[in-house]
């Protein structure tokens, strides 16, 4: 892996290869790059993920299966925001982001954008989703 920063989600209920592939199926131009699992000599449950690489629409995360049970989880303080190009593509991934997930800011217009929306998905990692909007440019 090159030099650099990446977000890296760590799971605590085996679920991380589930999370990754919902992920890359959903974002357009996304694709798994690596992963590592744990074999018969563990420590984590055998087939679950030590380290994976994943790529949403060019952007690269990493994320694993924790075999130690942390006191801490995700939390919506840290989010991934999502550049919308069409009304359909914020629909779209906020029907399938919210979905047994939890709405934080329900779509709508706010002050700071035409068409926005704040889900925590099923497997509690946070996205904000912003139609964009011609003349506003991008993050």
């Amino acid at each position: 892996m090159k030099s650099g920063i990446c977000t890296f989600l760590t799971f605590q209920d085996h679920n991380a290869e589930e999370a990754m592939c919902f992920y890359v199926e959903l974002f357009d131009n996304s694709k798994v790059v690596a992963v590592q699992r744990y074999g018969t000599d563990g420590p984590g449950k055998e087939g679950t993920i030590i380290s994976a690489i994943f790529e949403l629409n060019g952007t690269r995360f990493m994320c694993s299966d924790s075999f130690i049970q942390h006191d801490w989880n995700f939390t919506p303080a840290i989010s991934n925001w999502v550049e919308c190009e069409t009304e359909e593509e914020l629909t779209r991934l906020y029907n399938a982001l919210m979905e047994n997930g939890d709405v934080k800011m329900p779509m709508d217009n706010y002050e700071f954008s035409q068409q926005f929306a704040f889900v925590e998905d099923r497997f509690g990692v946070s996205w904000q989703l912003n139609l964009e909007f011609e003349g506003s440019g991008s993050v």
